[in-house]
């Protein structure tokens, strides 16, 4: 399989609203690879996503669905809940219900081959044979997010077109499936175990890729293409929040930090106060613990408050800049050309 797109650089789907159909059409629109993140959407909110995408750009793109996880351990989330109840005092709000479900899989699979989009990538897990067989009936090519070499062979049986090798650098949710431990493995390390391990399946590379060089190395490691999230999160067609915006433009925050703290899976993003207090306290519990905590992260971003939202962002955070999404892109692939030059 070749490139998806005139230049090997992916936009990475971004739950949660800084994934737009906007930004989708921009990305494409100046030669990159776009993608509808179908996390956390309604089914109906998911149809009207492809479609708004189809009216703003003839491109090609792609639909990110998540897997369903196991439910957690219902004693460990109650105990969590009381060490969140300070919290939910101060904001005003009470704590969500830590509820099991599996964002709609099944009727979003039929959304995706109903509307034959391009092509379907999969998070927290790999999808069943039978579900890439139906997916390729439809013409729909399909990806898997990985973070091992096992994860990657596991998508190689179940019949993948494509491997998203994502390294600990990144921002947003850790895909480990496998594995469930957090991923410390950088993406140049991974990239290597797996092009080494002797599958020939093209690789996208994901992982703090902020600037061409990086986007150079990533692709000299093997990988046919570059996924980036973070870059964007600034443009004016996503959808991040004012206060997600400002803690990025600012640099308020000194690191960034892996937690489960905010949703019960691992995930990077800034190290607030909120990440900090409870980065230990939670449990191994997706979603239930992303509903949980969901009217915090929402009363807290409505206030500006930064010191509670989850704040994703990857390695690369401080080269974040208010741009379109034109401009970054087509600066990553001049920093390509020139380090290949």
């Amino acid at each position: 399989m070749g490139l998806l797109s005139e230049l090997p650089i992916v936009q990475a789907p971004m739950a949660g609203g800084p994934s737009t159909p906007a930004l989708a059409a921009a990305v494409a629109a100046a030669g990159g690879y776009a993608f509808v993140a179908g996390g956390y959407l309604s089914v109906d909110g998911l149809r009207e996503a492809v479609a708004t995408t189809r009216r703003l750009s003839p491109a090609p793109f792609g639909v990110n669905l998540f897997v369903p996880s196991e439910p957690g351990d219902p004693e460990q989330v109650a105990a969590y809940a009381v060490e969140l109840q300070p919290d939910a005092e101060r904001l005003g709000v009470d704590l969500g219900e830590p509820r099991w479900e599996d964002d709609s899989y099944d009727a979003k699979l039929d959304v995706v081959a109903a509307t034959h989009v391009d092509l379907v990538s999969f998070t927290f897990g790999c999808p069943s044979a039978d579900i890439i067989e139906r997916l390729h009936r439809a013409d729909v090519k399909v990806a898997v997010c990985v973070t091992s070499v096992l994860e990657a062979q596991l998508a190689v049986a179940a019949g993948t077109d494509l491997l998203v090798v994502q390294g600990s650098e990144a921002g947003g949710h850790q895909a480990c499936f496998a594995n469930l431990a957090a991923n410390e493995r950088p993406l140049l390390s991974v990239l290597g175990e797996i092009r080494d391990s002797g599958g020939d399946v093209p690789m996208i590379g994901t992982g703090g890729i902020m600037t061409g060089r990086d986007a150079a190395a990533v692709l000299h490691a093997g990988a046919i293409a570059v996924q980036i999230g973070t870059a964007l999160l600034c443009a004016p067609e996503a959808g991040t929040s004012a206060a997600h915006r400002q803690a990025l433009l600012d640099e308020r925050y000194p690191d960034t930090i892996l937690t489960r703290a905010y949703s019960g899976r691992f995930a990077r993003g800034l190290a607030n106060q909120f990440a900090l207090d409870h980065d230990g306290q939670a449990p191994q519990a997706y979603p239930e613990v992303h509903h949980l905590t969901q009217p915090l992260r929402r009363a807290a971003t409505r206030a500006g408050d930064t010191s509670v939202p989850n704040l994703w962002a990857g390695t690369g955070w401080r080269h974040v800049a208010a741009e379109p999404a034109a401009t970054i892109i087509h600066r990553i692939a001049a920093g390509i050309r020139q380090t290949d030059s």
